[in-house]
């Protein structure tokens, strides 16, 4: 049984109402995916793409439009209160930002004891020892959990988000873009140290990103995500050495030689510069969302909606022409 299943999942957002009439933003338009107990799975695709909010509907949030989210078993789509409270002992989030999510007037000790406190998971007499040995767990001095925020670094601040998410023993990490912010050297360290506790703990991964070298270094497998709905998935080799849909194979046409560094550019590679324009997300598409920019785009493709196609084991793409990938 998967960890997670996420079965047609949709979040519209309503922007306006009124004489001209309702306005509907699909940021997130009928995605499904599994999760397995200690797999690393990919999330991808341009800002904007509804990655993000995916992720946050997982966590309940965001609420769902339609769809159902179930975590080991069990429905989780409409959990509220002290049952949202339970499965969020089991999932929880790591953020971009680790200062925007850590008070600057709390010292990170206390900011992780907060988790323990709300959770109630660690007895009062405990809690200062289970601090210092997340921190630690994470590379950090136990000692530093006097400290405020603004003392660390960007990649200690980091490992402090880390530990902080871990700190109620979670099965889950939604991991939105969490070195994004970071140098890329100090990128590796904090990528090292996710893999190291993914090893250790049988933790699960979803790793929303951008930037695919990065995700290949860490992901079993990568999902697609382009206006609000998986185009492709793949297992990262499969998906990177044998990309189907025209919209991946821009995306690696930019990515760096991972063997060679996270930024060296592979050899033989010729970049694939996208043309035209994104359709809104408040559009309706009748045919392939993705055919105004699409290189080989043909008229089937603004009339009907393309078919998801499993191009090899495991290999899924959402293309009228997938079959030629």
């Amino acid at each position: 049984m998967p960890l997670l299943e996420v079965e047609d999942v949709r979040v519209h957002f309503r922007i306006r109402e009124g004489l001209r009439g309702r306005v509907v933003l699909r940021a997130v338009d009928g995605v499904s995916l599994t999760l397995e107990r200690g797999e690393s799975v990919g999330l991808v695709g341009e800002s904007g793409s509804g990655k993000t909010t995916l992720g946050s509907a997982l966590l309940g949030l965001v609420p769902l439009d339609a769809g159902r989210v179930r975590f080991d078993g069990s429905d989780v789509s409409a959990l509220s209160g002290a049952g949202l409270r339970r499965f969020r002992e089991q999932a929880q989030m790591i953020f971009q930002d680790p200062m925007g999510s850590l008070n600057p007037r709390m010292p990170v000790g206390a900011a992780i004891a907060e988790i323990l406190t709300v959770h109630g998971t660690v007895p009062r007499r405990a809690r200062a020892a289970r601090v210092r040995a997340l921190l630690e767990s994470v590379g950090l001095d136990g000692g530093y959990a006097d400290r405020y925020p603004h003392e660390f670094s960007g990649g200690q601040r980091q490992r402090i988000g880390i530990a902080r998410a871990l700190a109620v023993e979670p099965a889950l990490l939604i991991a939105d873009e969490p070195v994004s912010a970071l140098d890329v050297s100090v990128q590796v360290q904090i990528l090292n140290l996710m893999k190291d506790l993914q090893k250790e703990l049988g933790l699960a991964y979803l790793f929303i990103a951008h930037d695919l070298a990065v995700v290949r270094y860490v992901c079993d497998r990568v999902l697609v995500m382009y206006l609000g709905r998986i185009i492709e998935s793949a297992a990262t080799d499969r998906l990177f050495g044998r990309p189907s849909h025209p919209y991946t194979r821009a995306l690696l046409s930019a990515v760096p030689d991972v063997a060679k560094g996270l930024r060296a550019r592979r050899e033989g590679t010729t970049r694939i510069v996208l043309e035209g324009d994104v359709p809104a997300p408040t559009a309706e598409i009748g045919g392939c969302a993705f055919h105004p920019r699409c290189p080989r785009a043909e008229p089937v493709c603004a009339q009907a909606p393309p078919p998801v196609v499993e191009v090899a084991p495991g290999h899924t793409s959402v293309c009228h022409f997938a079959r030629d990938g």
